[in-house]
C-alpha cells in the first residue's frame, strides 16, 4: 500500500513538474512579452518621426505667426520632455503632452490662411498628418500586444509561472485627458 502511495506521489509529481516546467507557459510568456516590447518600438519608431518633423513644422509656422510665442514654447518644451522620457510611462505622459501642445498648434494654424496656402506648410501639415495616423495604429497594436501578455500572465496556471519567473504586468497607452473633452470651436 505504501508503495502504491509512493508510486502515485511521483507519477503525480512528475506530471506536476514535466507541466509546469516543460516550458510551455514560460515559452508563451516570452514571446508575449517580446511582442509587448516589438510593438512598442514601433510606437517609438512612429513617435520619433513626429520628432523629427516638429522643428519644421514649428519654424514655418513661427514665420506666419511670430506674436503666438507662447504656443512655440509649449510645443517645444513638451518635445524636450518627450526625448527625456526615460520609462514607457514617462514616454506616454510625455508624448501626451506633445500631443496637447501640437492641437493648440493647429488651432494658431487655423488663424493664418496665407500660412495654409503656402505648399511647404502642406507637404509638412500632410506629413504630420500621416505621422499621427502611423502613431494612432502603432498605439493600438502595442495595446493589443499589452492586452494579450497581461491576459496570459495571469490566466491559471500560467500565473503561477509568471510570480516564479518574475513577469509583471505592462502599461497600456492611454490618450489624455484633454483627448476625452469636446474640442471648442468659436468663430
Amino acid at each position: 500500500m505504501v508503495k502504491k502511495i509512493k508510486t502515485s506521489l511521483v507519477i503525480i509529481l512528475a506530471f506536476f513538474c514535466s507541466f509546469t516546467f516543460s516550458g510551455c507557459g514560460y515559452n508563451t510568456m516570452v514571446t508575449l512579452d517580446e511582442g509587448v516590447k516589438s510593438a512598442w518600438g514601433q510606437v517609438e519608431t512612429q513617435l520619433q518621426r513626429r520628432m523629427d518633423l516638429i522643428p519644421n513644422y514649428v519654424e514655418t509656422v513661427k514665420g506666419y505667426a511670430a506674436q503666438e510665442k507662447e504656443t512655440f514654447i509649449q510645443v517645444t518644451e513638451a518635445r524636450s520632455k518627450v526625448a527625456g522620457a526615460g520609462t514607457i510611462p514617462e514616454k506616454i505622459q510625455a508624448n501626451n503632452q506633445l500631443t496637447s501642445a501640437l492641437s493648440r498648434l493647429m488651432v494658431v494654424v487655423e488663424r493664418y490662411p496665407d500660412l495654409k496656402a503656402n505648399q511647404n506648410f502642406i507637404a509638412l501639415q500632410d506629413e504630420l498628418a500621416g505621422t499621427e495616423n502611423r502613431i494612432s495604429v502603432a498605439r493600438m497594436r502595442y495595446n493589443e500586444a499589452v492586452k494579450n501578455y497581461n491576459v496570459s500572465i495571469r490566466k491559471f496556471p500560467q500565473n503561477i509561472i509568471a510570480n516564479i519567473f518574475n513577469f509583471e504586468r505592462a502599461e497600456f497607452f492611454e490618450a489624455p485627458k484633454e483627448a476625452k473633452e469636446t474640442p471648442k470651436v468659436k468663430f
